[in-house]
């Protein structure tokens, strides 16, 4: 996943630098296996040692990650009983490390679709649309502080996240009731100010803080 080999070849996360990685089923890989990337996920890089050398590849790559709730998949579905016992649940969801789920912005829950939902001719926003969103608050964030939301140190963000009294009440309530570290709290304000920027707005309020939190609610 890293890299490695006799000639310290660059591995999957080098391969998708400026790309991204999907890794489908994830509980399933080895926890070792998910474990080496967190160090390119918070320095966009790796580093592979040898007997008499290091090689450093970067390995700046936006992950997206899938995984079932429990082993038979149907935890939590409204239409369908799950098989797993509770043990087995947590089991299956603890092969994920809370250090490696700190590191993911946004972790959604999906419902499976309902009859009729697949067909439905229900128009939906063009890719273009939304494409020219996200290119605009991209553009607008090199522009302000030289880099993206992501790249923002903790030391830029009291300039360029910075919050109201009250929305850091409202942050620190809530990392209180769900555990939440440092890291998820300064990437949850930094998924606010991406959707500050996505609804044009020169600061964040309210809701885009708090829509920040529900996307962490894994």
């Amino acid at each position: 996943m890293v890299g490695g080999g006799a000639r310290a070849n660059p591995g999957e996360v080098s391969l998708a630098h400026h790309g991204v990685l999907f890794l489908d089923e994830f509980p399933e890989f080895q926890r070792r296996v998910l474990e080496v990337m967190r160090e390119p996920l918070e320095n966009g890089s790796v580093v592979i040692s040898r007997a008499n050398y290091k090689t450093r590849y970067p390995a700046n790559f936006q992950l997206i990650a899938a995984m079932n709730p429990c082993p038979c998949g149907y935890h939590g579905d409204r239409d369908k009983n799950c098989r797993c016992t509770p043990d087995q649940i947590r089991r299956y969801q603890d092969k994920v490390s809370g250090p490696m789920m700190d590191r993911i912005d946004l972790q959604i829950k999906l419902e499976p679709l309902q009859r009729g939902e697949l067909h439905s001719p229900t128009e939906k926003q063009p890719n273009k649309a939304v494409c020219d969103v996200v290119m605009s608050a991209r553009l607008i964030q090199v522009s302000r502080q030289s880099c993206t939301n992501n790249q923002l140190q903790p030391d830029a963000m009291k300039q360029f996240c910075s919050m109201t009294g009250t929305q850091i009440d409202i942050l620190e309530n809530a990392a209180s009731k769900l555990r939440l570290s440092a890291r998820a709290q300064h990437r949850i304000m930094k998924v606010a100010r991406t959707i500050a920027g996505m609804d044009e707005s020169r600061g964040i309020k309210d809701a885009h803080l708090i829509e920040a939190m529900i996307y962490r609610t894994l």
